[in-house]
């Protein structure tokens, strides 16, 4: 007794000088205790070998120079559907890489819901638009905001992305000419460039403001959005970030420079837009009240009607917050993800001159519109849209480089999910599940076995593999812009910019890669750095040089 007396004390006085490890100890103990009493279905799922106590497979799952690798073993050791340990010891997620599985997640999305801590650090930077809301409130939102996102509406903005493209170019050349006397070519951050530029068309097409960024970056909004979007998710803070998610005080009591950084973006964006939406509003109003009709076409003129159409019930009308948030969303969307796309296939072609050739004579060969007005850019559109190896580079680059890597999604009740192979998979509520985007993209048993290049003659010639994939899939039997539901609303959109700034950009330069080299990082979004340069920020340098045809020469 006095020995298991002594025992005991020596345990509470090592408890009592390691109190975190103590909490720990506590809470898996409980955790074991409560799995071995009312055991989850999911721990009948194999899981792999290997992982942390903190973080488990995560940094194989979700690091893009591991993930492909990761998942190409899974498949060939475990099978299709699998388990894998989260952030805690006690985390368990299921791992769906069976596109039927995963197609019945994507489309019963009141079933499968984005968790608290995914939706609290959107609404952190962006508020609660369509990316941040779920059930009622994200189908109340998204029937407001479809009419806008029309084909039509769509391509009555051709012509700003068009002009936009042509602006980008002037510039690009003013550098050129001003560096080497426009004969060879210059080092440029495609990435920052292309980004700076989708700023403005977006700008222009999101809500009629000009950001003016590709000549310069002192416009206000301009730079609270940049700021925050490149400080605060390009560069985030993985423990604080986690921390602040779960206890939002947090932030509010011990502010960094990054928390303070977003807090006076957020007051400059909150100024300048709802401003910039009640003008819209008086301008809707005063139309309607002279008999007259506000002819204009940019994103928020359309949102607000479609929120005041006569057809819309009261009770399915959306709030100026609401529309305030989903413009901040669209601001994101649009910026971030589309410039990235296009970064990314300029990368591309600069690994593979042969194929930027290829698509350079298809686009040269295009008559250029001969005038930059709204019919004939249009109309010009119309043939580039069609073009096919520029339709089939758009597609493997965005399969090869999606712009969401991977997402997650909670179980709001029990499930029983299908599979392509045996018996279903029983679920209960509050699982997590790690849905695969660049999973299902880089498939070698689906794509071949040449999945991992980048190739866009595959597309001539589709595996059925490929062909026979759920048709939930929104793009190119691809999860690139999601599926369900929950499908990315400005697919059409972004397609016409990437599009247009590549016939614009490929038409005009030569595209090569430097010495240094980029690399793929899931930071919120696939995103371009440099080798050992992380914190300097996304990068993508690139030689640009006029091209120049060979009968000038």
């Amino acid at each position: 007794m006095t020995c298991c007396s002594g025992l005991h004390a020596h345990i509470f006085h090592w408890l009592e000088s390691h109190p975190v490890l103590a909490i720990l100890t506590t809470l898996i103990i409980i955790y074991n205790v409560h799995s071995w009493l009312y055991p989850d279905p999911i721990m009948r799922l194999p899981c792999p070998r290997g992982g942390s106590l903190f973080g488990g497979h995560l940094y194989d799952a979700c690091n893009t120079a591991r993930s492909p690798f990761f998942h190409q073993r899974c498949i060939q050791e475990l099978g299709r559907n699998i388990r894998i340990r989260g952030l805690f010891p006690w985390e368990q997620r299921l791992l769906p890489l069976d596109p039927v599985t995963l197609a019945h997640i994507m489309k019963n999305t009141s079933i499968y819901e984005k968790p608290y801590s995914s939706r609290r650090f959107i609404q952190g930077i962006i508020g609660s638009g369509m990316l941040a809301t779920e059930g009622h409130v994200h189908r109340r939102q998204r029937r407001v905001a479809t009419p806008a996102f029309s084909k039509q509406n769509m391509r009555a903005l051709v012509p700003v992305v068009f002009n936009k493209g042509e602006e980008l170019k002037d510039r690009w050349m003013g550098l050129i000419q001003e560096q080497s006397n426009n004969k060879t070519g210059i080092r440029l951050d495609v990435c920052h460039w292309v980004s700076r530029a989708t700023f403005d068309v977006i700008g222009m097409s999101g809500f009629d403001y000009s950001f003016n960024a590709i000549q310069n970056e002192e416009n206000e909004l301009f730079n609270a959005y940049r700021d925050m979007f490149e400080i605060a998710i390009s560069q985030p803070r993985m423990f604080r970030s986690l921390v602040s998610t779960h206890v939002p005080i947090y932030d509010r009591l011990f502010p960094d420079k990054t928390v303070l950084v977003v807090r006076k973006g957020r007051e400059v964006i909150d100024r300048m837009a709802r401003q910039i939406i009640q003008e819209r509003k008086e301008l809707i109003r005063e139309g309607e009240e002279t008999g007259g009709k506000f002819e204009g076409r940019d994103l928020l003129s359309l949102l607000l009607k479609s929120n005041a159409a006569t057809d819309l019930p009261p009770d399915e009308r959306i709030s100026d917050e609401d529309i305030f948030h989903n413009i901040n969303t669209f601001m994101f969307v649009g910026t971030d993800s589309t410039s990235l796309g296009i970064t990314w296939t300029l990368l591309f072609l600069a690994k593979y001159p042969l194929i930027q050739n290829q698509l350079r004579a298809e686009l040269r060969n295009m008559p250029h519109p001969e005038n930059l007005g709204d019919e004939a850019v249009s109309a010009h559109y119309q043939k580039l849209a069609e073009a096919p190896l520029l339709d089939k580079v758009c597609r493997e680059s965005l399969r090869l480089a999606p712009p969401l890597h991977s997402s997650l999604r909670v179980t709001t009740q029990d499930d029983a999910l299908p599979v392509s192979k045996g018996e279903d998979i029983h679920i209960r509520k509050g699982t997590l599940v790690h849905v695969p985007v660049e999973a299902i993209n880089l498939d070698r048993e689906i794509w071949g076995e040449d999945a991992w290049k980048f190739s866009p003659d595959r597309w001539d010639n589709l595996p059925e593999s490929v062909t026979s994939l759920p048709s939930i899939f929104a793009y190119a039997n691809m999860m690139s812009f999601s599926a369900g539901p929950r499908s990315c609303i400005g697919q059409r959109f972004a397609l016409i910019e990437m599009k247009t700034f590549l016939y614009i950009l490929i038409t005009n330069f030569v595209f090569s890669q430097t010495e240094e080299k980029v690399v793929k990082s899931n930071v919120v979004l696939t995103r371009p750095y440099l080798s050992g340069k992380f914190k300097e920020g996304t990068q993508c340098p690139l030689i640009v040089a006029p091209y120049v045809p060979e009968e000038a020469m």
